[in-house]
């Protein structure tokens, strides 16, 4: 099977790293995370109007690019080397996908084109570990819709997000719903997170929401935006670990001891060389779960959840590998790898930990 990109799909990613590297190296990334609001509003405005990326997976009828998969792929991939902080993946992924899902929704779509919706997934619960169909908030049928009691936990950009996508159990049924983020009744507890982004626990309590905010109904569909999520969350983890094995190749060709680069040691390229095929097997795994995802409920979960793992644990072998051949500097903030080490950390736990995927992976395959 060939795996390369297209003439065009190489263009759009050459085309992003560019516009990055100018609008958002790291002294600028840097700035951002420490400003009060913990974002760029002019980054993500540039996104949607100099590139049009927030909607590469909008169809064309709504004003997107109408991309693929492998176009978003290629896109989450950049935007983790770049470690962007603004709600990317919680907006013109899921919040997109949702909406498309949902039907009827184009007035949405063309917001996240635009830019002028930010969206969050409030999805996880304190006592969920991870699984998206347990959840305890409640959604009761009210006369002019529905009331919304209960809470969410770590809920990625919700601090800067405009609205929230809820999910909620109708009795037996799930329900995703599309909230205002300053809603009455809906009260975020807001900190920082250690890779430089904002989360916050979210409370809901007699929140009432129109019909209307009704998208979707169902665990199948709350589950296949939970992979869709992860999926390219795996993708944002290559852009991650490439940087890391980029820069610590680069420091120990650079870092002498004994009047020679250290990168000439044999147990350091051996090391390095174990970086890279780590890294070469998370690769691979993202592909199979990207290109799976319009595959049957199992399937597309099963190699989501392989995936996962993999990417956990190359994430952490060459997180860490590339602080320890960093040495002290790799625990500085003035060096990007530790940086990078942080925002691969967090990826490890994002839309499930190993754990969780090992033990939903060997369920699905006893029930196939």
């Amino acid at each position: 099977m060939d795996f390369s990109f297209t003439d065009s799909q190489r263009q759009l990613r050459d085309a992003l790293r560019g516009y990055l590297e100018r609008e958002n190296g790291f002294p600028a990334r840097t700035a951002s995370i420490r400003a009060a609001a913990g974002w760029n509003e002019s980054l993500w405005r540039g996104l949607a109007e100099d590139l049009g990326i927030l909607g590469v997976g909008v169809a064309e009828a709504a004003g997107g690019a109408g991309g693929n998969a492998v176009d978003m792929m290629i896109v989450s991939e950049e935007l983790g080397a770049n470690l962007l902080v603004e709600p990317f993946l919680e907006t013109a992924v899921v919040g997109a996908a949702a909406f498309a899902a949902a039907g009827g929704r184009e007035d949405a779509l063309a917001a996240i084109v635009s830019g002028d919706m930010r969206c969050a997934f409030a999805w996880a619960e304190a006592e969920s570990r991870f699984d998206p169909a347990d959840i305890r908030t409640t959604a009761t049928p009210a006369i002019a819709g529905w009331r919304l009691d209960g809470s969410k936990a770590v809920v990625m950009a919700a601090p800067y997000a405009t609205h929230l996508l809820v999910s909620a159990r109708d009795q037996d049924k799930l329900v995703l719903f599309l909230v205002d983020a300053d809603a009455p009744g809906v009260s975020l507890q807001a900190y920082p997170t250690i890779d430089g982004r904002r989360a916050a626990d979210i409370a809901f309590d007699a929140v009432s929401v129109p019909e209307a905010a009704s998208l979707l109904r169902g665990e199948e569909a709350i589950a296949r935006l939970f992979d869709i999520g992860a999926a390219m969350l795996g993708a944002e983890a290559l852009g991650v670990m490439r940087v890391m094995l980029e820069d610590t190749i680069a420091f120990t060709k650079g870092r002498r001891q004994f009047r020679q680069a250290i990168a000439s040691f044999q147990v350091l390229q051996h090391r390095m060389v174990d970086m890279y095929m780590q890294f070469e097997l998370a690769t691979s795994a993202v592909y199979r779960a990207v290109l799976s995802l319009d595959a049957s409920p199992e399937d597309r979960a099963r190699a989501v959840s392989a995936m996962k793992v993999t990417v956990a644990g190359a994430c952490r072998f060459i997180g860490q590998n590339a602080i320890q051949l960093h040495g002290g500097m790799g625990m500085s903030d003035e060096v990007r790898v530790t940086h990078y080490f942080r925002r691969a950390t967090v990826i490890e736990s994002e839309f499930g930990s190993a754990d969780y995927h090992r033990r939903r992976f060997a369920a699905l395959s006893r029930a196939a």
